[in-house]
């Protein structure tokens, strides 16, 4: 490895250690309270530092939220290859679950912490299922209307996505919030998604 590669894939490295810390502070403190000083302090580096990879805290922002959305795309594109679409459906819900169980501080700050809009600008193709996972979702649920496998009365592919969608985050977040109260006897979280997904499709289908 030349000078050059070297100089490159450290400075790779120093922007994944930012992107993680300012994660991590975004999460626990709160995207408000947290400032570019205090994701410097964290990784023990000078403020000057910080702004030399990044150019401010909204853009420090996007690319954690463009790299961490890039990511869930992937986790789910597995489910693509199945053809029947109420099953793909099943297979990318339990998807989404793992990517949340697996990355819980990426899905808290995707999903779970209030942030300002990021604009307009991403690296995530808007529209393009290969990248954008509600994309993926609504164009299998497109599929699935188009083969008369919804009840007639649901025929919009948006109320079906958020729907479904709405469900499997609440398995998800109750279980990042939840996961340590011993006060509940849980159940596996796996199990919860599955009866969680079944349950909405069966209502939403003619019970397939």
């Amino acid at each position: 490895m030349g000078p050059r590669e070297r100089r490159e894939r450290e400075r790779e490295e120093i922007r994944t250690k930012i992107l993680d810390a300012a994660r991590e502070l975004f999460v626990r403190e709160g995207y408000e309270a947290v400032t570019m000083r205090r994701v410097a302090e964290k990784i023990e580096y000078s403020p000057t530092a910080i702004y030399f990879h990044f150019r401010d805290k909204e853009t420090l922002l996007r690319e954690i939220c463009d790299a961490d959305f890039l990511t869930l795309g992937h986790s789910i594109a597995e489910a693509g290859r199945i053809d029947d679409p109420i099953g793909r459906m099943k297979a990318t819900g339990l998807a989404y679950v793992r990517f949340g169980l697996e990355f819980p501080n990426h899905y808290q700050l995707m999903f779970m912490t209030p942030h300002p809009p990021l604009g307009d600008e991403h690296a995530v193709e808007r529209g393009n299922p290969e990248e954008d996972a509600y994309a993926f979702l609504k164009g299998t649920i497109e599929e699935a209307i188009a083969q008369n496998l919804f009840l007639p009365e649901f025929a919009d592919a948006d109320l079906i996505a958020q729907t479904v969608w709405a469900g499997v985050h609440g398995v998800i977040s109750l279980h990042i919030a939840k996961c340590n109260d011993n006060w509940v006897d849980w159940r596996p979280l796996e199990a919860r998604a599955r009866v969680m997904i079944d349950t909405l499709l069966d209502g939403l289908t003619h019970g397939r």
